[in-house]
């Protein structure tokens, strides 16, 4: 097992290696933010002088390797338009979309796997029928619309949730999270259900077609025969075999909804990493950019890497040497 993780980590370091060349190439050839950043009554002297202050005079291929140099020591660069380190500017707008992103995975996986156990184990019920035709609305409502009618219902109609912003935090460990007020918490409610939506319908037809699946192996029969309870059947044989690729679509889509909050964040003001992320290619603050894209990337990998190691652990077939 400790030689997989070694592997899987050098593995990763390529892959991340590939996709900084990648962004960079691709961000670097778009653009040029001199013509955003200083003032259109400049003349050629300060534009020269602006763009060699921001390392843009270089051919890109001496960019690069400047990047690379400065990324091994922690360094993602400078903001053009704020000239602080980008990856303190990431960082600080981290928490948010970290709270946004986890709140919305439990309530996909903590509703997800248990109505769709009960649309598995019922399909032909009203509630087994009625659990799908939701999932499939789920699947088919565009995000940004689905925002903008949760603020039409919840806030402008009902007045019951506010429609934007964070609110009023409190410090966990250093950091600030919202959901330990009352006040951050009813600001988390409308963008985490947005947010939540296409996952918890997502999960539901996962589990629901494992239950499907799970009911017909020889092993439930043979659970049965010994005189297992309904409950014990389903709640140890079916939901362990279930869970195996919830556990891997969920760990997968915990790394998406992390890089994709960015609707959601932009509808409800929400100040996360997507946010920052719109406002920076408004301006074309190219650091921040890069910046963004490799530490969302490193979440990826770091995702798949738990979901492999926890996909073994759930199923002892795919454990590297067990196939021996």
């Amino acid at each position: 097992m400790l030689a997989y993780v070694f592997r899987r980590l050098a593995q990763s370091v390529a892959v991340l290696f590939v996709m900084s060349l990648l962004v960079f190439a691709g961000v670097y050839a778009v653009g040029n933010p001199i013509d955003i950043l200083v003032n259109p009554q400049s003349d050629q002297n300060e534009i020269a002088r602006a763009t060699a202050a921001l390392g843009l005079d270089r051919p890109l291929f001496e960019q690069y390797f400047v990047f690379i140099g400065h990324a091994a020591t922690g360094d993602l660069g400078r903001s053009f338009a704020f000239n602080v380190p980008a990856i303190g500017l990431i960082l600080e707008r981290m928490p948010a979309t970290l709270e946004l992103a986890t709140a919305a995975m439990l309530i996909a996986v903590l509703l997800g796997i248990p109505l769709g156990l009960w649309a598995g184990l019922k399909p032909r019920s009203a509630a087994g029928r009625t659990i799908m035709a939701g999932s499939i609305l789920g699947f088919s409502l565009p995000t940004f619309w689905v925002g903008l009618m949760l603020i039409l219902v919840f806030s402008v109609w009902l007045g019951w949730l506010p429609t934007s912003g964070r609110g009023p935090t409190a410090n966990l460990l250093g950091i600030p999270v919202s959901f330990l007020t009352a006040e951050g918490l009813r600001h988390l409610v409308l963008p985490t259900a947005n947010l939540a939506l296409f996952n918890l319908s997502l999960v539901i037809r996962l589990t629901r077609s494992g239950t499907r699946e799970a009911m017909r192996q020889d092993y439930v029969r043979f659970a049965r025969a010994k005189g297992l309870t309904e409950t014990r059947v389903v709640g140890v044989h079916v939901l362990r075999n279930v869970l195996v690729p919830v556990v891997t679509v969920a760990g997968v889509e915990f790394g998406s909804v992390i890089a994709f909050a960015v609707v959601t964040e932009s509808i409800f003001a929400w100040p996360g990493m997507g946010k920052l992320l719109i406002d920076s290619i408004n301006v074309l603050d190219r650091p921040v950019i890069v910046a963004y894209l490799c530490i969302v990337v490193a979440l990826f990998v770091a995702i798949n890497l738990v979901v492999d190691l926890a996909y073994s652990w759930l199923d002892p077939r795919v454990r590297p040497g067990e196939a021996r």
